[in-house]
């Protein structure tokens, strides 16, 4: 169960361990009539109001909606330009040229593990950062908010992405957001928050849902074996067979490829062109859904020119053949007029209804947009709310950031900045500064474990909670191989440990089970960090509060031993209890819990009681003695061989004892019939 604080039978406790969710819960929304405003605005027609205010700006690249970003250093599809553009840089810009040069370094020195080189590029980084450069500001203040190469200060971390995020770097905006967040100063949280999420937003589809993999490299302690084979792009067996079927003009695998490269997805790298080829391919065999993508490929003008022409024809036949979401990119032709004659909200309104009615959460989407707005119907808030909260629980993004700018500004809903600022949140972690997580989890299966972990460590600094836990695993399972980075140079021990219990518990902070039993038990043994019961009863409680069995079980030990918590014996009997009700593979430790729980109440300071609580001590000292001299290569042989004789010596007997028995049976009873031995 723990860890189990062995009390009882020592190690056969740790076979009954339960098992633990690595991820964060899922956000669902369930909002209450309290929630809603009592007076929301009067309802009158406004057929001009302007429609989704994503919809008409021109596509941007990835490098305009994340300035600064390291694409340019970690993207392979870049790296033939890189060299040059670096050049050009330099002589246009000698700051810019240094920080890219900074960071270029940085990376390459956490792969070949050489300090010196990470220096350097720190070096050049705070140099560019001195002069200015908002860029290289961020990246200052990540290195010292994470005392790599430099001391570690919060306080001069936060100044540094404070002037980067000034000077227009997104990923700094993420952090100081993230950081207002974490200290619920939701007033100014809020407002970064949603600055991020109308950027994020501007880049998501229109008919489709922007599909997010962020992938959790862990599961538990142990690696996420299954998700990281499915995440191995072009090298992928999985993918290989559908390429293959797709070549032989199966339809539908044709439809699947071109999935994958639009959306770049379980680990292949994104190629609209690619996407388009396969599209095309499909279309002509009548693959329906692959009209739809078209549709949206030809309306958003991705790898190609935009023709909105195209898109329309695209989508309807797609609907004609009961595809329902391609309605939804029809409507939104019609209510912003494009490849059609003119406007037409009553169209658009029919076509956001079909869909609706058919489940798809953009249907449900867009016609709260119309009702918020008073596109072609009467306003009515209320009704537009209740079509947002059905589509942010079917996943749909845009409804969430609605619903946050709702909250925000209390128009429809009561104002509620927390909610606000977790939905702004959820919606921002989707935008470009999100494809991070791509390019660490690519190079953790390529095997450079350090490159990954700078990446997520990035990741982590900006509110991702996969990122933290994926940056706080690396460090635990690899140790000195993660290229943990420290004040003056690879990472101590005791620096490593503060680093990983730091992650942890941001980790813990967002949800993470896994994460909170890790704090829980780091404060309880005092593992990086002083020992610490009444935080290691804090740390469990936030985990037990999402129904974690393991977390009751430890609550119930701590309340049996008075350890953190006050001495109670029948809190104790009630924790073990839920915990089996949760799940019922922890059986075998609650059983041998409540035994212990049972011997304590019933024969209190008796000799099994003293004998009971020994065994946390004696335990360390047993298991290290076995680890020492049983564990030995050498001395595991000898054991493997003396068990072995003593097996062989045990059967002789006991065949040499039934064949004295058998002996005397015979003796003793002479008129029996003798039965003849096999073999004769």
């Amino acid at each position: 169960m723990r860890n189990l604080r062995p009390q009882i039978l020592l190690g056969i406790l740790t076979i009954a361990l339960l098992s633990i969710t690595a991820s964060a819960r899922p956000f669902v929304l369930v909002l209450s009539k309290e929630d809603l405003e009592e007076n929301p605005p009067a309802a009158d027609s406004d057929s001009d109001a302007e429609w989704d205010e994503f919809g008409d700006a021109e596509t941007k690249s990835e490098d305009e909606l994340d300035p600064g970003s390291w694409r340019s250093v970690l993207d392979p599809a870049s790296a033939s330009a890189t060299a040059a553009a670096a050049a050009a840089t330099a002589k246009a810009d000698p700051a810019e040229g240094l920080y890219y040069s900074g960071v270029r370094k940085m990376v390459s020195a956490v792969a070949e593990g050489d300090p010196a080189a990470m220096e350097e590029a720190a070096g050049e980084i705070e140099e560019a950062a001195a002069v200015g450069f908002p860029h290289a500001q961020s990246a200052l203040g990540f290195l010292v908010g994470t005392g790599q190469l430099r001391d570690r200060s919060r306080g001069k971390a936060f100044l540094y992405h404070n002037f980067a995020a000034d000077g227009g770097n997104m990923q700094s905006k993420m952090a100081v957001a993230y950081t207002y967040f974490r200290q619920d100063m939701y007033e100014r949280a809020v407002k970064l928050y949603a600055e991020l999420a109308e950027a994020a937003v501007s880049s998501f589809l229109i008919s489709k849902d922007p599909v997010i993999e962020p992938i959790r490299i862990h599961s538990g302690a142990e690696e996420n074996k299954e998700a990281l084979r499915k995440s191995r792009g072009e090298e992928d067996e999985d993918f290989q067979i559908t390429e293959y079927q797709a070549q032989k003009g199966n339809s539908a695998a044709m439809y699947k490829m071109g999935i994958l490269y639009y959306f770049g997805l379980r680990g292949v790298r994104r190629d609209h062109g690619k996407a388009l080829g396969w599209f095309s391919r499909a279309v002509e065999k009548g693959e329906v859904r692959s009209m739809e993508l078209l549709g949206e490929i030809y309306a958003r003008g991705t790898g190609v020119e935009r023709n909105y022409t195209k898109a329309l024809e695209w989508l309807t036949l797609a609907s004609k053949q009961q595809h329902f979401s391609a309605y939804n990119g029809m409507g939104y032709l019609y209510v912003k007029g494009y490849g059609v004659e003119q406007k037409n909200f009553t169209k658009a309104k029919e076509y956001f209804e079909k869909a609706a009615e058919n489940d798809e959460a953009g249907g449900h989407y867009n016609l709260g947009v119309l009702y918020l707005k008073g596109i072609g119907v009467k306003k009515d808030v209320r009704a537009a709310c209740r079509f947002f909260i059905t589509a942010a629980n079917a996943g749909q993004p845009k409804a969430f950031y609605q619903l946050a700018k709702m909250f925000q500004t209390g128009v429809g809903l009561k104002r509620n900045l927390p909610m606000a600022t977790a939905l702004y949140k959820l919606v921002a972690e989707r935008g470009p500064w999100s494809s991070l997580s791509r390019w660490a989890l690519e190079l953790y299966l390529k095997g450079e474990v350090g490159k990954a972990f700078l990446l997520y460590s990035r990741m982590g600094e900006l509110g991702y909670e996969v990122a933290q836990s994926n940056a706080a695993w690396i460090l635990d399972k690899f140790g000195e191989r993660s290229m943990c980075m420290g004040a003056s140079g690879f990472c101590t021990d005791a620096e490593r440990h503060q680093r990983a219990h730091a992650l942890w518990w941001q980790a813990s902070e967002q949800g993470n089970e896994h994460a909170a039993l890790l704090i829980g038990d780091a404060y309880y043994y005092g593992r990086g960090t002083e020992r610490d019961f009444d935080r290691a009863a804090e740390a469990y409680a936030h985990a037990k509060s999402q129904s974690n069995a393991q977390a009751m079980f430890n609550l119930g030990y701590m309340h049996e031993h008075g350890l953190g918590l006050p001495l109670d014996l029948h809190l104790a009997k009630r924790y073990y209890d839920q915990a089996l009700e949760i799940d019922p593979a922890a059986k075998l430790p609650v059983t041998l819990a409540l035994t212990s729980l049972w011997i304590r109440k019933n024969y209190a300071d008796s000799f099994l009681v003293h004998i009971i609580d020994s065994l946390p001590d004696v335990y360390p000292k047993v298991g290290a003695w076995i680890e020492r001299m049983i564990m030995d290569e050498g001395n595991l042989t000898i054991v493997t061989l003396f068990v072995c004789l003593l097996t062989v010596l045990y059967l002789r007997e006991r065949q040499r004892r039934h064949a004295v028995v058998g002996d005397m049976a015979g003796q003793d009873q002479p008129n029996e019939l003798e039965v003849p031995a096999l073999g004769r």
